[in-house]
């Protein structure tokens, strides 16, 4: 499952495709790990601003997974006519370092280093904060300076590989650990390193027996329609997510706008939670609903349901098409805002496993609630019809020009205004900027979010925040 794809994909006129790295989860030798492997086809490997973000989610997903990570270093280090985005400020490269520490010694997650090129300058702190480093005879290098650089400041003539080359840190300085022959021998042996390693007790989730969908995953390009502002029936959408198409649904006559209730993805249970669509009929007298908004008794609801499955330890799945919170006199009447607050404190701190699907609109609030990128859900996809901003484009040229929107004098920024919108409201681009981990195609979100969960069931303690420290002995000798 490769995370940040499409990172920086439309930044610097196309020169940093992926940010120069990849990154992703995978299985090595049976077990998940997360992977960190520079690009070197892409400016030698150096690190742009958004190289930085993409290295670091991906330590992230380690440490709150407590998986291995595997680092393939081939990097130039710095990518100097940007380094404003890189090497200052809180999430610049030196968090990639501290995460590496907070690893090595409070969370022992394992992380392997392989010296696949160059290891240039700061760079070469990543694997010197590893647990154990690889290097490859007449390829690797690594030092805080290189030939030229050493020339320059000292004036003396050397060569790489006797400056920092695997023979140099295998067995004169011993800053690495093992020495290989070929990349082929690196990657035969980083397997059998991984295979070693020690396996903690994750979440004993609950599983059933896996069943196939009760439609089609295919059928759900007619389901969903092509105008996203069309209705649909989020039922027909979990029909071809969840086996045999199941839902115990939780509440089902009470507040239909928001669909909650139990499931299973190949077999793992998931406390499910879904954005209904269209108009919701409601008991004789009552006015009907508008499917995709937030009410005070439907965000009550769920509160109330998240709590239960994070007391169960239930894994949660959040399918997003929401497009904010009721507003007006009678939502404000009816304590809207207690009960949305009650929603989002809720979702954020759940201590089970939250999961993120935006199949279509993620706006206002509601998206916030939603387990929002800024609550730190375990994975975060989307489908390539998900549309993230805070609001539709055609609502923020209302709420911004106002009665003068038809004024021929504005029409011109109110056409920019909706074309920046339109931009940024597709999920391409919000792949581009890392506001979700992965764009997936329908018919492969049944067998993504099946390994997601695997991967979350790892650890079992809370999963809140980037990572949760055990409890310290902080006191000195």
């Amino acid at each position: 499952m490769e995370v940040g794809l499409l990172v920086a994909y439309d930044a610097y006129d196309g020169a940093a495709p992926g940010a120069g790295v990849i990154t992703g989860v995978g299985v090595v030798a049976g077990r998940e790990v997360v992977v960190v492997a520079n690009d070197a086809t892409v400016k030698a490997g150096a690190w742009w601003p958004e190289t930085i973000k993409k290295m670091l989610r991906a330590q992230e997903i380690a440490m709150r997974q407590r998986i291995p990570i595997i680092y393939l270093v081939d990097s130039a280090g710095v990518n100097l006519p940007y380094q404003e985005g890189v090497f200052p400020g809180q999430y610049g490269a030196a968090r990639i370092f501290y995460y590496n520490s907070i690893m090595r010694r409070y969370l022992h997650v394992p992380q392997i280093s392989a010296v696949m090129g160059q290891c240039v300058a700061g760079g070469a702190y990543l694997p010197a904060l590893s647990d154990v480093i690889f290097m490859v005879e007449q390829t690797s290098f690594m030092g805080l300076g290189g030939a030229n650089l050493v020339q320059g400041a000292t004036g003396q003539r050397v060569d790489g590989e006797m400056l920092g080359g695997a023979v140099t840190h295998t067995a004169t300085s011993a800053v690495a650990h093992y020495r290989c022959k070929t990349d082929e021998e690196c990657i035969q042996q980083i397997r059998s390193y991984v295979e070693q390693l020690p396996r903690t007790d994750g979440l004993s989730q609950s599983r059933r027996e896996p069943a196939p969908p009760a439609r089609l995953p295919a059928d759900l390009y007619e389901i969903l329609p092509r105008n996203h502002r069309m209705a649909y029936d989020m039922r027909d959408v979990l029909a071809c997510v969840l086996d045999r198409g199941h839902l115990e649904e939780f509440q089902a006559d009470i507040a239909k706008e928001m669909m909650c209730g139990h499931g299973a993805i190949e077999g793992h249970v998931v406390a499910v939670i879904a954005n209904q669509r269209g108009l919701i009929k409601r008991k004789d007298g009552e006015p009907p609903r508008s499917g995709g908004i937030v009410y005070t008794e439907s965000a009550e609801k769920v509160a109330y349901f998240i709590e239960n499955a994070s007391r169960e330890r239930i894994p949660l799945l959040f399918i997003q098409d929401v497009s904010g919170f009721m507003v007006g006199p009678e939502a404000e009447h009816s304590g809207i805002i207690r009960a949305g607050a009650l929603f989002v404190e809720a979702m954020a701190t759940a201590v089970s496993p939250k999961l993120v699907l935006t199949v279509n609109h993620a706006s206002g609030a509601g998206y916030y609630a939603m387990a929002g990128q800024g609550f730190d859900p375990d994975f975060i996809f989307s489908w390539p019809t998900g549309r993230m901003a805070v609001m539709e484009g055609e609502s923020a040229v209302t709420a911004v020009f106002g009665a003068k929107v038809s004024d021929p004098e504005l029409a011109d920024r109110a056409d920019k205004m909706r074309a920046a919108y339109e931009h940024q409201l597709d999920a391409k681009h919000a792949g581009a900027m890392g506001h979700v981990d992965t764009i997936l195609t329908p018919e492969d979100t049944r067998k993504m979010l099946a390994f997601a969960l695997d991967v979350v069931g790892n650890y079992s303690g809370p999963h809140i925040g980037p990572f949760v420290l055990p409890p310290l002995d902080y006191t000195s000798a």
